[in-house]
């Protein structure tokens, strides 16, 4: 997979096109993974919001962009950093506190910036920011857009509406993607989100679209219809993407019922494997396994 690696996939979905997705798949869960076991080792330390059972998410979205355009994400931006940037050891070597890290070891797991990719902690608190960004694209005649990545739980903060406000009364180019996995840490979505969520964008006159689904394959077009409507007709577009995390919130906070997490396990982004030859799965795995531990233990020998 090389640095900068975005494609369009064919309709339906080739083997190569399954192949491509699950490497990127595969590469946020396995980095997750390897992330939540540092710190039961002790070779971690503060916090970290792992992606694991939303990953088919930002491999639609990073699909269906430009290396160009920019992209803000949220304390849990493990998934999107990576399928942006393909770039885990810059990833690793932040969270472990490197100098060779993204932001020089000074960000670590929430507050980074690669390239056209940044993200902070703050719910809520980077919205604004990327809608500058847009702003700031449209007044360049750049052709780019720019994608913020929200959480149900941000709906609570005031300047997301400020921010859709101006998004739609200036016509930035932004596509806001919310991706609810329906808690906000451990409180059901159901308990602090009355009426619609997309009616909150749609009362700022901004068009919307939904989807449910951790399949690669039919979230890929909604997002790419999201993303050639707003570089095309330079408008704010919102798309609310209904999805679960199959991993705690942080590290072992979970609460949730049991039941609900075996539900959506069924549904998990990680069984596009399947639907490979089991040689060239292996292959994927292996090569993936390698390469970040590899990365690890580089990092903690130096």
């Amino acid at each position: 997979m090389s640095y900068n690696s975005f494609r369009a996939f064919n309709n339906p979905f080739t083997q190569d096109d399954i192949a491509y997705c699950y490497e990127k798949i595969y590469l946020i869960r396995y980095f997750e993974e390897t992330i939540l076991e540092l710190f039961s080792q002790g070779k971690l330390n503060g916090t970290t919001h792992a992606y694991i059972g939303q990953e088919a998410n930002a491999v639609a979205i990073s699909s269906s962009i430009t290396y160009d355009d920019i992209i803000f994400s949220s304390h849990r931006c493990h998934g999107h950093f990576l399928s942006y940037t393909n770039n885990p050891k810059g990833l690793m070597a932040e969270m472990m506190g490197h100098e060779s890290g993204v932001c020089g070891g000074r960000g670590g797991s929430q507050h980074l910036h690669f390239d056209n990719f940044y993200s902070n902690g703050v719910q809520g608190g980077i919205v604004a920011n990327s809608v500058g960004a847009a702003l700031a694209e449209k007044k360049n005649k750049s052709g780019n857009i720019t994608i913020v990545f929200l959480g149900d739980g941000t709906l609570g903060e005031g300047i997301v509406y400020e921010s859709l406000n101006i998004a739609s009364l200036w016509k930035v180019p932004i596509l806001f993607i919310l991706e609810n996995n329906y808690y906000a840490q451990s409180t059901p979505s159901k308990l602090q989100i009355a009426g619609s969520i997309l009616k909150r964008a749609e009362a700022f006159s901004i068009k919307t679209d939904e989807c449910t689904s951790n399949d690669v394959r039919q979230l890929y077009p909604i997002v790419k219809n999201a993303v050639d409507y707003v570089r095309n007709e330079i408008k704010p577009m919102f798309v609310l993407l209904n999805t679960f995390r199959l991993c705690h919130h942080s590290k072992n906070d979970d609460n949730r019922p049991n039941d609900e997490i075996e539900k959506w396990m069924e549904k998990d982004p990680i069984l596009l494997g399947e639907e490979l030859v089991m040689k060239q799965k292996e292959s994927i795995e292996k090569n993936i396994k390698n390469r970040i531990n590899k990365i690890v233990d580089n990092l903690i020998s130096n």
